[in-house]
């Protein structure tokens, strides 16, 4: 299996691809195929748990990583770093809807799936491919990349790890798992602007050439754990394989049968994880893409035109606060049928203008797979008041869009067919706004007194990982204008 970029044709393997981050003009690395599940292959995998169906998937993208090698990874990621063995689990809603929980792991978030392995990935393929450099993994986030990054690589030899995050654009929580993060080799610094400021500064900086020469005499080479880094964006395939396996094996779904995937997502890379499942043959029906208020993605979806001139909501789900999708690239260039041209034309109008539009050949084929829609604070708020009032089920702001956003699909299409939601964070760490959705009582004015409601007011435990988060010392106090992330790490690098 080798990997191509979106905007230019290479042919690398995945440990220079993952090795690399992004491509050196700019691009994303693409699977120049995409490799079948056979029917004895799924068959196989239902009967399977969730390490053994993570490495057969695996095993068909990272083509130049050996059996054992795959199984070291596997285990390293996801044996003892998750509630339990199966770090991906279904809760049924009713019989036509089922909560896909990616948020057992170290930080509470669906990231942990990915960055619990994506270090062993890396330094694996850092070692094949530029042995001679240490790494340096440049963040941005908009809240939980940016912990699950640092958790995952906090003192991993090799690698330096620095994270930035919009100064007014995480939750309490978020911040101070970040800003707590313990490790000889990590960073954290805010920025004076939002998540699409980090992003684009972090782009930047990995293709500005005296900044990689600079880095290049140090010693040092930089490398990406957000999903524009394929090694991301591949151990979210495995969750949407190993979900269709377990309805399945549970009879809820029949072989062959076909189900709905509904996501919510800013950036699009949890959403295009599902749609390479389905390229390998998971039988996904409809893609359903949930946004909040920062409604760019439905719009595109909608219309062709993707847009991002326009006002920016700061929301009670900050993690889709974001109004430059970077996966979205991807999937341009698998609609464009690889037409790497096309899709770099997009690429400079998004640049240059703040925006494209895609002929209407692309759109129609984006709208036969793709249904968007899009909910605002409060109607998040009524689809957890819901959800808790009628099932007795908690979730937190992201899944509640996702909720609200597949009743509207199903009341706008007729179509009722089952639906796997991703439910992509635990409550707790957005806590001030679901506690309003469950209690009406007074409100208590510290963060962590409100999470301690929470618990009282649901019975439901508070996650070990936020539990006395509040008692630890904040370690990265550092706060920059976004015209400043070079300089800040050159400072931090180059002491």
């Amino acid at each position: 299996m080798n990997y191509t970029g979106t905007r230019g044709k290479y042919a690398i393997s995945s440990s220079e691809a993952i090795a690399r981050g992004i491509a050196s003009d700019g691009g994303l690395f693409v699977p120049e195929s995409f490799p079948a599940l056979s029917d004895s292959e799924i068959k196989a995998l239902v009967e399977m748990n969730y390490c053994e169906r993570a490495k057969l998937v695996l095993s068909k993208y990272l083509t130049d990583f050996s059996e054992s090698e795959l199984d070291d990874c596997v285990k390293g990621a996801y044996c003892g770093t998750f509630d339990d063995d199966n770090p991906a689990p279904l809760r049924e809603v009713d019989n036509k809807t089922f909560l896909l929980d990616l948020w057992h792991g170290p930080t509470c978030a669906f990231k942990d799936l990915a960055l619990q392995l994506l270090p062993h990935l890396l330094t694996r393929s850092a070692k094949r491919t530029m042995s001679d450099k240490d790494i340096v993994i440049l963040v941005a986030t908009s809240g939980d990349t940016g912990k699950a990054a640092l958790d995952g690589f906090a003192d991993v030899p090799g690698v330096k790890i620095i994270v930035f995050y919009p100064e007014n654009g995480v939750s309490a929580i978020q911040k101070l798992q970040m800003t707590t993060q313990t490790g000889n080799n990590v960073s954290v610094c805010a920025i004076k602007g939002n998540f699409d400021d980090a992003q684009t500064g972090v782009k930047n900086i990995f293709s500005d050439p005296e900044m990689i020469k600079k880095l290049s005499d140090n010693g040092l080479v930089f490398s990406s754990a957000n999903s524009i880094n394929f090694g991301r964006l591949v151990p979210q395939i495995i969750y949407y394989v190993s979900a269709c396996c377990d309805l399945l094996k549970a009879g809820k779904l029949a072989p062959g049968e076909k189900f709905n995937v509904a996501v919510p997502t800013g950036n699009f890379g949890n959403i295009l994880a599902a749609v390479y499942a389905k390229r390998m043959g998971i039988p996904v029906n409809k893609f359903i893409c949930a946004s909040n208020k920062n409604r760019i993605l439905t719009d595109f979806i909608r219309t062709g035109t993707y847009d991002r001139n326009r006002e920016f909501y700061l929301t009670s789900s900050p993690s889709m606060d974001i109004l430059i999708s970077s996966n979205l690239e991807r999937m341009l260039y698998h609609l464009y049928d690889g037409n790497c041209a096309e899709v770099a034309k997009l690429m400079d109008s998004l640049k240059k203008e703040g925006k494209y539009t895609v002929s209407a050949e692309v759109l129609s084929k984006l709208q036969s797979e793709f249904w968007g829609g899009f909910c605002d604070d409060e109607a998040a708020e009524k689809a957890i008041s819901k959800l808790f009032n009628e099932k007795n089920m908690l979730c937190d702001t992201h899944t509640a869009v996702a909720v609200d956003v597949v009743e509207q699909y199903r009341k706008e299409t007729g179509d009722d067919t089952l639906c796997v939601m991703a439910s992509t964070a635990s409550a707790y760490k957005f806590a001030p706004a679901v506690l309003p959705a469950v209690f009406k009582g007074d409100m208590p004015e510290d963060g962590f007194k409100i999470i301690e409601k929470l618990s009282e007011v649901t019975a439901t435990p508070i996650p070990a990982p936020l539990a006395g988060l509040d008692k630890r010392e904040v370690l990265h106090k550092n706060c920059v204008e976004k015209s400043q992330m070079a300089e800040f790490i050159l400072k931090t690098l180059l002491k």
